[in-house]
């Protein structure tokens, strides 16, 4: 159970806002190595902290987390980012900083949207426009 009292929505509203603003490309620690989406920014729970960070599991995103990768160091960098399951870290061991940042916007802003369309009580509106076939028939008078 996540002690995190932040809401999942307004940290990922946040979030894309950082990243929108460029905040991955300039940053204002650690600037020596390539940025982590996520733990280098405000919206992570040890983003200040050095003495004693909090345990991911207090993270408010733990609920974006598969199971299977919740005892794992970083485990916000195993959130399903399309539906081929790519998730940060493997973008980040295979695609360039442009790449993950383009990929990691898209899952903020169809995940930002699903999470409104639920909030708004419409839960079951897909993310992609669904296809309705019909069949008629033509009457003629």
């Amino acid at each position: 159970m996540s002690k995190d009292k932040r809401r999942l929505l307004d940290v990922l509203r946040h979030q894309l806002e950082f990243v929108e603003k460029g905040g991955y490309r300039r940053p204002s620690r650690a600037a020596w190595r390539p940025q982590f989406m996520f733990q280098d920014s405000p919206t992570c729970l040890n983003f200040k902290s050095t003495d004693h960070p909090a345990p991911c599991t207090d993270c408010v995103m733990m609920q974006l987390v598969p199971a299977d990768s919740q005892q794992r160091k970083f485990p916000c960098r195993y959130i399903p980012l399309n539906e081929r399951g790519e998730t940060l870290d493997l973008l980040y061991r295979a695609g360039a900083q442009e790449e993950t940042e383009t990929a990691f916007k898209n899952w903020l802003k169809s995940t930002i949207a699903r999470l409104e369309r639920e909030q708004a009580g419409n839960p079951v509106l897909p993310d992609k426009p669904i296809e309705i076939h019909v069949q008629g028939k033509w009457v003629t008078n």
